[in-house]
This record gives structure tokens, sequence and C-alpha cells, in this order.
């Protein structure tokens, strides 16, 4: 009867302690800066270009499976390849349509590790109003209660109507996302 009591004592125990780590709360990390850039090859040579104003929501925690999302977005009409011509013509219906779809949007809640060590998320991307799963290979590096976290993708824009099929532009963008955040 005794042993009874005690081991119902420590399953009690076991499960508010299970729980209470179940519901803890992952940290909530404020955008400190960001950097988001892309390449993509055009006639032979390769274009950069980059986009900013990054704002969003990141809870995270590193060492849980659980409970983590980030969802971030940009401004489209920040679009910046360093020729102010060609920046206009992205943004116009064609491409980018920044009048029509003025925000890039990627959000996940989904995340897994590599065997290197490296995360993974797999995010919704939200580009001229066509919604895609991306997977997203990108590490995070917490010290002293900010956190970096950096990420480089492929997508292919033809799968969002950014442009036309074209022997002289590549179907293929390599996006590398950069960012710097505190702990709220």
């Amino acid at each position: 009867m005794k042993k009874n009591i005690i081991f119902s004592l420590l399953i009690f125990i076991s499960l508010m302690i299970f729980s209470q780590t179940l519901t803890a709360q992952n940290q909530e990390w404020q955008v400190n800066s960001s950097s988001i850039k892309f390449k993509i090859k055009n006639a032979g040579f390769t274009v950069d270009g980059s986009f900013s104003g990054l704002s969003g929501k990141i809870i995270f925690d590193a060492s849980k499976g659980f409970g983590n999302s980030i969802d971030a977005s940009i401004d489209a009409k920040t679009i910046n390849t360093g020729n102010g011509t060609r920046d206009g013509h992205l943004k116009k219906t064609g491409y980018f349509d920044v009048v029509n779809f003025p925000t890039i949007r990627m959000k996940a809640s989904l995340f897994g590790k590599e065997a290197n060590g490296d995360l993974r998320g797999h995010f919704k991307l939200t580009l001229k109003g066509e919604t895609k799963d991306v997977l997203v290979p990108f590490s995070f590096i917490e010290k002293d209660g900010k956190a970096a976290l950096k990420g480089t993708f492929t997508i292919n824009r033809l799968d969002f109507g950014v442009g036309e099929s074209s022997m002289i532009m590549s179907d293929n963008v390599v996006i590398t996302i950069e960012v710097i955040a505190s702990k709220k």
C-alpha cells in the first residue's frame, strides 16, 4: 500500500514537471538588424541585389523541438540591385508587381536539425500572391542575450510568377537572409 502511494506520488510529480516543460514559453526575439540578399545569373553575369526593412516575430529556442515560430516580411519595393532603372523595371507587373503585392512573407512553425547541427525551417514563402513551401537550412547562434540567424536557400522565380522563362536569365535565385536579434 505504501509503495503504491509513493509510486503514485512520483508519477504525479513527473507529470507536473513534464507539463510545465511543455507549456514553458519559448524565447521571443526582437529583430535588431537584417540583411536579405539575392543572386541571379543574367546574360552570363551574376546580378546581386537586396531587400531591406525586415520585420517579424521570432519565437525560438534551439534546444526545443516545439513551440518555435518565425514570421517575417519585407517591403517588396525596397528591392535594390544598384541600378535604379533595373530596380524600377523589377517593381513593375511582370516581375514583383509591388503595387498589387507590396509584401514578401516567410512563415514557419516546423523546424528540425541537420546532421551537422544546423537547423532547417519548413517555411511558407508568399511572393507575388503565390505561396510555396521552402526548406531553409539555417544557423542559430545565441550568446549573451543576442542571436544571429543565417540561412541560404534557392527558389525558382517562375514558381512565383516573377518574370518569364528566358534564355538569358536564370530561373533559380539564391537568397541569403541574416538576422541579428536580442531577447525581448
